[in-house]
């Protein structure tokens, strides 16, 4: 595996990782927006995201928005699109199929991933939110103006996957994922929502690998996320 870190020309401080499997044939793609709450990028659901997905066969990258005294949603957001622009450019040397290429986002990346998936001219085909941040209500505790994403939805909102905890205070499911999930049903957007009866805001994967850089926190049962977003890329998405 090759792993190299790209500088994105706008906005300042914002990067591109690349997690590059060697092939000879593309991969699906999954871009990576880690959470944080623009404090910092956590490593918990970013580079341990990226290398497990590159055990299933996928192109990883991980979206380095910016963060502390840089932190703004809109450029987050540019980041992002630039971050795909660049994918796209790249594509053959990248070896990423471009017809799968999604976006997985957590928390405070996880509104930012959304967002991006309900662009118009979005180029993620597919979209999968942990424990995301959908309405505004955290602006003041992150220190950012960012948007109801449920209110972007629309018809051409790529599948989207959700999962999140009914323990979660932070992003509680009435005010966010349940907010989320009707907007999708509304547009007819094809979706799947787990909302595990144990665990909680912020724990990745919920396995060991990611517990060891998380205070060790895990939970066996709210892991299997990621088994049933793997099942549903296969059966939805048709990626293999």
């Amino acid at each position: 595996m090759d792993i190299k870190t790209i500088k994105l020309d706008q906005p300042a401080a914002s990067a591109l990782d690349i997690y590059q499997s060697k092939t000879d044939e593309k991969l699906p793609g999954i871009v990576i927006i880690g959470g944080g709450s623009y404090k910092q990028l956590k490593e918990r659901d970013t580079e341990r995201v990226a290398l497990t997905f590159a055990t299933q066969a996928f192109q990883a990258f991980v979206v380095k928005y910016p963060v502390l005294e840089n932190k703004n949603y809109s450029d987050a957001k540019t980041a992002i699109e630039q971050s795909f622009d660049y994918i796209l450019a790249h594509a053959d040397d990248l070896n990423v199929d471009t017809n799968k290429l999604g976006i997985i986002g957590f928390s405070a990346g996880g509104q930012l991933a959304a967002d991006y998936g309900n662009e118009k001219g979005t180029h993620a085909k597919f979209v999968m939110l942990g424990y995301p941040v959908i309405k505004p209500t955290l602006d003041e505790k992150m220190g950012v103006k960012s948007l109801d994403v449920s209110k972007t939805v629309s018809a051409g909102t790529p599948p989207t996957f959700i999962w999140g905890s009914v323990n979660d205070e932070l992003t509680p499911f009435l005010d966010h994922i349940h907010v989320y999930t009707e907007a999708l049903a509304k547009n007819k957007v094809p979706f799947e929502v787990h909302e595990f009866g144990t665990g909680n805001h912020g724990i990745a994967l919920a396995n060991k690998w990611t517990a060891i850089v998380n205070r060790d926190r895990s939970d066996k049962h709210m892991a299997r996320w990621f088994e049933l977003g793997m099942e549903w890329l296969q059966e939805v998405v048709g990626i293999q």
